[in-house]
């Protein structure tokens, strides 16, 4: 999940900067790299989410309070609940610039 804040970020700033100088950056080779890193990227928070919900599971299961007070279990079940949403939206935006890169 580390790498997705940079990458987020960079593809931020590299649309902030081709709407101000008001020149759209739709090169194929930079869209198939932007399609690439999110499918890369979208996998990996996958892989995060389903780590999380089984973290959880297996917390959730244990008979011993000590191991999950159930304060701290909610938030865990929060945690991987806003994870896997992530992914969706992750793999919403991935689909769309799939779809886009045909129409260069």
């Amino acid at each position: 999940m580390g790498l997705v804040i940079p990458w987020s970020f960079t593809l931020a700033l590299v649309d902030g900067y081709s709407v101000l100088v008001k020149c759209p950056l739709r090169q194929p080779g930079i869209l198939l790299i932007v399609v690439v890193g999110d499918w890369v990227l979208s996998i990996l928070m996958l892989a995060a989410a389903c780590s999380t919900a089984g973290v959880v599971d297996i917390l959730m299961a244990a008979d011993s309070r000590s191991l999950c007070p159930p304060k701290l279990c909610s938030r865990y079940l929060i945690s991987a609940a806003m994870a896997f949403l992530s992914w969706l939206l992750s793999m919403a935006s991935s689909l769309f610039n799939l779809w886009l890169l045909p129409s260069l």
